[in-house]
C-alpha cells in the first residue's frame, strides 16, 4: 500500500518537473509582438471593374449557377437578365499586409496584393491611413514596393535568411481575413523550396498559420528580424493547412533596391528551355545520377546558342555555383549581371566540358517556336506508336529552319509516355531528327528494355520525354 502511494507521488513529481522544463524551452513571443507590431501595415486595394452587359451584380458570383438563376428569376429590376438592362461598373476590394522598411514610408508587400490596383490604402497600427504610390512590382518573385508620404515611421530590422535553420522558431504578423496585427507562430519546415512556375525564389517553408490577408506580411525570427515575406500557402480548403511559403528577405531586398532605383528588374538570361533529369532520362543519356539541369531547347541567336550550348547538354555548374537540380539554374542565371562572361560546366554525350557564355538580359516576354497540328496523310506507326510527318518549309521556318517531325497520331508506348498529336519531334537522345525514315531506323535499332529520350516541342516549350522500349 505504502509502495503504491510513493510510486504515484514520485510519478507526479517527475511529470511536474518535466512540464516545467519543457515550458522553459518554449519561446516567448510577447516581446516580439510588442516591439514589432507597429512595423506591420494593413493594405487595402481597390479595383474599378467595368462590368459587361451580362455581368453578375456582385464580384465572386460569376461561377455560381444557382445565384445566377436566382437573379434571372427574382432579381432586382435593372439587374442583368431583367429586360436586358446592362450592369453598372463596380469596385472590387481586397486586403493584404506589408511592412515598413524605411522611416520615410517605403513598404514591402507581395506583387499579387497590389496587382491591377486603382487605389492602394495603407493603414498603420495607430489607425492612420495613407494613399500609397506603387513604386514597382516584380511578378516573377512576387515582390512589390509602395511608398506613403510620412516620416518618423517605425521600421523593421532586416535579418539574414541564409542563416535560418530548419526547426527554428519563426512568427508572422499580418491581417488574415482583415483581422489586423494578428500574430501566428511555428517553425521553419524546409529551405530552398522550388514551387511550380516559381523558378526565381528559393522559398522558406514553414508551418506558421497563414491565411488570406497575410500575404505580403513579414516573417520574423526570434531576434525580431524580418527573414521573409509571407507569400503563398498550400491549401485544399483556402485556409491554412500547415504548409506556408515565404520569400527570403535577401531576395526581396535585392528586388526592392532595383525597383527603387529604376522601377524595373534586370535579370541574367541564357535563352534555353530546361527540365528536371529523371532516372529514366539519366539512363537514356548514360548518366550515373540525376544531378544537373537538362537543356531541352536553345533559342537561336540567344546567349546560350552563341556560347555553344546545345539541346541534350546537362548543366552541372554555372558561374561557380553547383546545379543540383533544374530549379537551381534560373536562380543562378537570374542573379547574374547581364554582360558577364560566365563559365558553364556541362556534360555532353558523357564527356565533361566548360563553355564561356556571355549572359544576356532577360526579355519581358518569351519567345518563339511554333508548330502546326493539322494532320493529313496516312503513314504507319513506328515501334513506339508514333505516326509522323515531315514539316513543310513554312513550318520549318517557324522553327528557325530546324528539322522536325509532326506527330499526326500517338498510340502505344509514346501515348503512355505523354506524347500527343500536334507535338513536334526534334530529336532522339543527343541526335537531331532529319527525316521520318531516319528516326524510325534509330528507334528500330534500340535494344528492347532500353530507355530513349525523345525531344518534343509543344507550343513554345521543349522537353525530353523518356520512353522504355518494350521487350
Amino acid at each position: 500500500m505504502l509502495r503504491n502511494w510513493i510510486t504515484v507521488i514520485g510519478f507526479s513529481l517527475i511529470t511536474a518537473i518535466s512540464t516545467n522544463v519543457y515550458a522553459k524551452d518554449l519561446p516567448d513571443f510577447t516581446e516580439l509582438a510588442e516591439k514589432h507590431g507597429a512595423e506591420v501595415v494593413n493594405i487595402s486595394v481597390t479595383q474599378n471593374v467595368r462590368a459587361g452587359r451580362n455581368a453578375m451584380p456582385f464580384p465572386g458570383m460569376e461561377g455560381d449557377e444557382q445565384m445566377q438563376e436566382f437573379f434571372k428569376r427574382f432579381g432586382i429590376p435593372g439587374m442583368p437578365g431583367q429586360n436586358g438592362a446592362p450592369q453598372p461598373d463596380y469596385k472590387s476590394q481586397s486586403l493584404g499586409s506589408g511592412f515598413i522598411i524605411s522611416s520615410d514610408g517605403y513598404i514591402l508587400t507581395n506583387a499579387h496584393v497590389i496587382n491591377e490596383a486603382d487605389e492602394v490604402i495603407v493603414k498603420l497600427s495607430d489607425k492612420r491611413e495613407f494613399k500609397a504610390k506603387i513604386i514597382g512590382a516584380d511578378k516573377r518573385t512576387d515582390v512589390a514596393l509602395v511608398k506613403i508620404e510620412a516620416s518618423g515611421l517605425p521600421k523593421v530590422t532586416i535579418g539574414d535568411s541564409s542563416k535560418l535553420k530548419v526547426g527554428e522558431w519563426v512568427a508572422a504578423i499580418g491581417s488574415p481575413f482583415g483581422l489586423e496585427n494578428t500574430m501566428t507562430a511555428g517553425i521553419v519546415s524546409a529551405k530552398g523550396r522550388a514551387l511550380p512556375q516559381e523558378n526565381f525564389v528559393p522559398f522558406i517553408q514553414t508551418d506558421v498559420a497563414i491565411n488570406p490577408g497575410n500575404s505580403g506580411g513579414p516573417l520574423f525570427n526570434l531576434a525580431g528580424e524580418v527573414v521573409g515575406i509571407n507569400s503563398q500557402i498550400y491549401s485544399r480548403s483556402g485556409g491554412s493547412m500547415g504548409l506556408s511559403f515565404a520569400i527570403p528577405i535577401d531576395v526581396a531586398i535585392d528586388i526592392s533596391n532595383q525597383l527603387k532605383a529604376s522601377g524595373k528588374i534586370t535579370r541574367g538570361w541564357l535563352g534555353i528551355a530546361i527540365q528536371e533529369i529523371t532516372k529514366e532520362l539519366a539512363e537514356s543519356f548514360g548518366m550515373k545520377n540525376t544531378n544537373g539541369a537538362l537543356v531541352a531547347g536553345v533559342e537561336k541567336n540567344g546567349p546560350a546558342d552563341k556560347g555553344g550550348l546545345e539541346a541534350g547538354d546537362v548543366i552541372t555548374k554555372f558561374d561557380g555555383k553547383p546545379i543540383m537540380s533544374s530549379a537551381d539554374l534560373p536562380r543562378a542565371v537570374g542573379s547574374t549581371k547581364p554582360g558577364k562572361i560566365a563559365a558553364v560546366e556541362i556534360l555532353r554525350k558523357g564527356s565533361a566540358k566548360t563553355l564561356n557564355i556571355g549572359v544576356g538580359e532577360m526579355p519581358n516576354d518569351s519567345n518563339e517556336a511554333a508548330q502546326s497540328n493539322k494532320p493529313e496523310s496516312k503513314a504507319e506507326a513506328n515501334k513506339i506508336g508514333l505516326t509522323l510527318k515531315e514539316l513543310t518549309p513554312q513550318q520549318k521556318k517557324k522553327l528557325n529552319g530546324k528539322n522536325g517531325l509532326l506527330v499526326i497520331d500517338s498510340a502505344g508506348l509514346a501515348a503512355q509516355a505523354g506524347i500527343r498529336r500536334g507535338d513536334v519531334i526534334l530529336g532522339l537522345n543527343n541526335s537531331e531528327t532529319q527525316s521520318v525514315e531516319q528516326f524510325n531506323k534509330q528507334i528500330n535499332a534500340v535494344a528492347s528494355g532500353k530507355t530513349i529520350a525523345v525531344l518534343v516541342l509543344r507550343g513554345e516549350n521543349t522537353l525530353y520525354v523518356p520512353i522504355k522500349v518494350a521487350k
